[in-house]
């Protein structure tokens, strides 16, 4: 991994394992979405059937290698986690759950970054079946 050991923007003995590890789960995620771009692109502009089946074969690979790495993260960063509960398998408009995650579906007009005075943390609206 000497491309993403390069990477570091502090003193690598300044960092924590537990940064260090982060930072290879990150930089192999980068890696894996990369591979799977240029599988792709090689499997869309391949014109052998045969040699086309094995790219998305391998493409298909690195999605799967990308999404281990992916959960681990998510196993090891509560903000992460916490972010995919809110969007990953979630239905409609992103943006709209977005939206209903900060408190804001309904068209409060409340401004972005705290205008309000309430105290709730603008969850409530994720809850099935009310409160």
């Amino acid at each position: 991994m000497a491309g993403g050991s390069g990477s570091y923007h502090e003193p690598y003995e300044l960092l924590s394992e537990e940064t260090k590890n982060m930072h290879r789960a990150l930089v192999t995620v980068m890696e894996e979405l990369e591979a799977i771009d240029w599988y792709q692109q090689r499997a869309e502009a391949c014109s052998d059937p045969e040699l086309k089946s094995i790219l998305l074969h391998n493409k298909n690979e690195e999605i799967e290698h990308a999404m281990m790495t992916i959960e681990w993260i998510r196993r090891k960063n509560g903000t992460f986690s916490d972010q995919a509960r809110t969007y990953l398998f979630s239905e409609g408009p992103i943006t709209q759950v977005e939206k209903a995650a900060m408190g804001k579906e309904g068209g409060s007009g409340g401004e972005q970054g705290g205008g309000s005075s309430s105290t709730s943390l603008g969850i409530g609206s994720l809850k099935r079946g009310g409160r």
